[in-house]
């Protein structure tokens, strides 16, 4: 089975996976569940789930007890975007080729919805505790990774400096700081969690995180590269929002082809640790490079 088909197959057993977990659409509050609902099913390329199951299953991980952790991790991925998209931050009108959540909600659920989507994650993430007692202690030291890589010392706390920097020159250094945090954040979180759950130990699991971090640095430069180099058509959002919100990037910091050197070494980087933690990473190596020189 090709490398795409391999991946397809993952995107659906995800994809059932978040329906799964998603809430009924019922009582007084429905239109909430609902604009959870169109966020969370827009379609996506389910990066964190797939590193999260993908890690799991590299250290032998065999059960459902991740699946959760999976749906929790894209449910706080998605409030990221809905928040990000609103007026008060970037102010985008489309998403993945079609209209954001606060355009078709209003602003108000725009804003309800992502904070509804955070809370569910951990309601979601908790469920795992039904799989038994024997998996608590496992459980917990992941929900402590998703509450840390998920706050202000992770994704929220990269946001801040991002949004915080608009309309500022930021040198490499607090670049580099952002895109660890803002993106690097939950895909550590991805991994670290399934390795975790797989009952890794520590040691391997300071590996994946450092994996992770490389790899979300490098996919984060990527989308730099995208933001300038393809189309609207292509990404399914606008281009050249980077330039209009007056952000810093990777590509007006150091050029598009010192940009582009930065993702090919920080993924050899990447791949190289891998290699040192002795199991099978066949198609784990295959979507770390799928992800970073994808063209959308």
């Amino acid at each position: 089975m090709s490398f795409s088909d391999q991946y397809q197959k993952r995107i659906r057993y995800i994809e059932g996976v978040l329906r799964e977990y998603l809430p009924r659409q019922e009582g007084h509050q429905k239109i909430i569940m609902e604009a959870m609902e169109y966020s969370l099913m827009a379609g996506g390329k389910r990066l964190r789930p797939m590193l999260m199951m993908e890690s799991f299953r590299f250290f032998g991980g065999e059960d459902r007890i991740v699946e959760p952790f999976m749906a929790a991790i894209e449910m706080i991925h998605t409030y990221s975007l809905v928040h990000d998209d609103l007026p008060a931050m970037d102010n985008d009108e489309y998403r993945r080729g079609r209209k954001t959540t606060h355009v078709v909600y209003g602003e108000d659920m725009g804003i309800l919805a992502g904070d509804a989507l955070l809370n569910y994650a951990f309601e979601t993430a908790c469920r795992a505790f039904d799989t038994g007692a024997e998996n608590s202690v496992r459980i917990g030291h992941a929900m402590k990774i998703l509450a840390s890589k998920a706050g202000i010392y992770g994704m929220i706390g990269g946001q801040v400096v991002d949004v915080k920097s608009a309309g500022q020159n930021v040198d490499g250094g607090m670049l580099d700081f952002i895109y660890r945090l803002k993106t690097g954040a939950l895909i550590e979180a991805s991994v670290m969690i399934g390795a975790v759950l797989a009952g890794a130990g520590e040691e391997e699991t300071e590996k994946m995180e450092q994996i992770a971090s490389k790899i979300g640095m490098a996919f984060q430069i990527q989308d730099d590269i995208l933001d300038v180099t393809s189309t609207t058509e292509i990404l399914g959002k606008p281009v050249h929002s980077d330039e209009k919100n007056k952000k810093t990037t990777y590509v007006t910091w150091k050029g598009l082809e010192e940009a582009k050197k930065e993702v090919a070494c920080m993924t050899e980087e990447a791949v190289g640790i891998l290699h040192t933690i002795n199991r099978e990473s066949g198609f784990l190596e295959e979507l770390f490079h799928w992800l970073i020189y994808r063209e959308k």
